[in-house]
């Protein structure tokens, strides 16, 4: 058979000067200037590559048309000048990796300058972009128990305060009480009734309320099954949002004993300058909210309740997904709450005016956080260069990998976890003692309550935060791996190390010698020394992403560096 004629290939239609200017000025507009994120400076992969590699060659090579060694060698023909005296030449190795390691000379000098700071800052500079930061964290609830919940928010909270406030930040400490609700008229009713004197501020401040959790107990259980009491409980929440004098008394009176068990944990955990800023101090920014949302018309009528809708969010069923922020009867929802404190932190003249809020919850809010921001710019209740960020972290776990309770089921009481690992603590203190079987001395004590604290909160900040954790006495509580303990023993090594050198006694003030010119005679001095030099780098990163166990991964790392050199150097021997 005879074949077909080939079909003729179409003319691609041909780009006129103009519409070729076009499709330029488009990509032109639309290019992304290189940057120092692009750079893809990272610490080495491996100690013998040096201390720092720069990874961009490969990818910029065919923006530039090069190889990606041809590629890697024109940026080291750029680096060399910059390098000085404080990397050796730059080395490409493999498709085009640049490796930089510092020079010895260097080293030295960085160590030096470290022990020369007499501010304590180990040569690391504060920002050069200074910004007012508050940290809402720890946020317990008035006559409630603190829980492992409230454990998480407030160590990653406080942690992160003093790595903002080290880079020079003026950071501010808050914490979120809740601090109001229906719930009170349920106890100032029960009050009323078990501790009449607690309604008068005259006598309200000496009234012992005793255990908290059983008064709240107690009055639960009345709420539940007397209907009179019900009803007085709902009236009694009116009168206090009124401000009867009588309901505020009793209310000031449980956030006063709330207040001083709340401490005692603090002062455990050694938690400073925390700032109260109940949900009650926002009541008189509600109605604000409200009308601002109502005037820019994102808050709507919805059965009966006042409701914010945005884009994206939805239920299981794909309805729109309400964020309330006005209940039917009147009262308001957290959102609200919410939405006046950032208006309050960032835009209001007797606020903050801060550029970053951080708020430290756990991941079951996110949605929740996502949705109050979101609203935030929408309403203008927040300046376009202010930051918020949610900082969630996972749940604590048993050692099961389920829910973390006492034997009958019942939340863990944050007092109890902190006294169990103090115990525990004591008793090894105690099985290394000359005599196991006296009484812990009040030094020994100091001890096992430094070490079983400490153990608790490393435990909780060597974990990604994002991430739920297994509690384990045991584990936290070892003297291996990257605990407390171990960064404690490496410590106690180090001063005595310097008690010998300056022949102190025991009980003796550590007294540090003067500085020194650095003299670097064995491979562990340089890999320690490699290690203490970058301690700005790692703290820049957890200022910048929020992630506390990159300061605990480092710690543990220089700590390994530092027991390495502790068995091959002597230090008062030494030339």
């Amino acid at each position: 058979a005879a074949a077909a004629p080939a079909e003729e290939e179409p003319e691609e239609p041909k780009m006129s000067e103009e519409e070729r200017n076009a499709v330029i000025e488009a990509a032109v507009a639309s290019a992304r200037p290189f940057g120092t994120a692009d750079a893809m400076v990272t610490t080495a992969t491996k100690a013998e590559f040096g201390d720092y590699q720069v990874n961009a060659a490969m990818g910029l090579a065919k923006s530039v048309g090069m190889a990606p060694r041809e590629c890697a060698a024109r940026i080291v023909e750029g680096l060399r000048p910059l390098l000085g005296d404080a990397m050796e030449e730059p080395e490409i190795a493999g498709p085009g990796f640049i490796n930089l390691k510092f020079k010895e000379s260097y080293l030295a000098r960085a160590a030096r300058r470290m022990t020369e700071d007499a501010g304590g800052r180990l040569a690391v500079p504060v920002t050069g972009n200074k910004k007012k930061v508050v940290i809402d964290f720890s946020s317990p609830n008035i006559a409630k128990e603190m829980h492992v919940g409230h454990l998480r928010s407030t160590i990653i909270g406080d942690t992160l305060s003093s790595v903002l406030e080290f880079a020079g930040h003026d950071v501010v400490r808050l914490n979120h009480v809740g601090d109001w609700g229906t719930q009170f008229g349920m106890l100032v009713e029960h009050l009323r009734d078990e501790f009449p004197q607690a309604l008068s501020r005259d006598t309200s401040r000496d009234v012992d309320l005793g255990d908290l959790v059983e008064l709240y107990k107690a009055a639960k259980k009345r709420f539940d099954a007397d209907d009179e009491f019900k009803t007085r409980a709902r009236e009694g929440v009116v009168k206090l949002q009124a401000g009867d004098a009588e309901s505020l008394a009793a209310w000031e009176s449980l956030c006063d004993a709330s207040r001083g068990e709340y401490q005692k944990i603090y002062d455990t955990l050694g938690i400073e300058g925390l700032e109260e800023r109940g949900e009650s101090f926002y009541n008189p920014y509600l109605s604000g909210v409200i009308e601002s949302l109502e005037e820019k018309g994102l808050a709507v009528e919805s059965e009966g309740a006042t409701a914010v809708f945005l884009d994206g969010y939805t239920n299981r069923d794909g309805t729109p997904l309400p964020m309330l922020v006005r209940k039917s009867d009147g009262g308001f929802n957290y959102a609200t709450t919410d939405l006046a404190a950032i208006r309050h932190r960032t835009e209001l003249p007797d606020g903050e005016s801060a550029d970053r809020v951080l708020y430290v919850t756990d991941a079951g809010q996110s949605q929740h956080f996502e949705m109050v921001f979101a609203a935030a710019r929408l309403a203008g209740f927040v300046p376009d260069d202010t930051s918020l960020e949610h900082v969630p972290f996972g749940l604590v776990q048993g050692e099961d990998g389920k829910k973390f309770a006492t034997r009958s089921g019942d939340t863990v009481r944050l007092r109890d976890l902190l006294d169990e690992a103090v115990r525990i603590a004591g008793e090894d203190v105690r099985s290394r003692s000359e005599n196991p079987d006296a009484e812990l001395t009040d030094a020994e004590k100091r001890t096992a309550e430094v070490v079983g604290v400490g153990a608790v909160k490393y435990a909780d900040l060597s974990m990604n935060r994002e991430s739920n954790y297994r509690f384990s006495y045991e584990r936290m509580l070892s003297l291996n791996g990257n605990t407390a303990p171990y960064m404690l023993y490496a410590y106690a090594r180090l001063c005595g190390i310097v008690r010998k050198a300056t022949e102190a006694e025991g009980g003796d003030e550590m007294k540090w010698p003067e500085p020194a010119d650095v003299l670097i005679t064995h491979d562990s001095e340089m890999q320690l020394i490699r290690a203490l030099v970058k301690l700005p780098d790692v703290l820049g990163e957890v200022e910048k992403d929020l992630y506390p166990n990159r300061l605990c991964d480092y710690l543990f790392e220089t700590s390994q560096k530092f027991n390495q050199f502790y068995e091959n150097c002597s230090v008062k021997n030494a030339e």
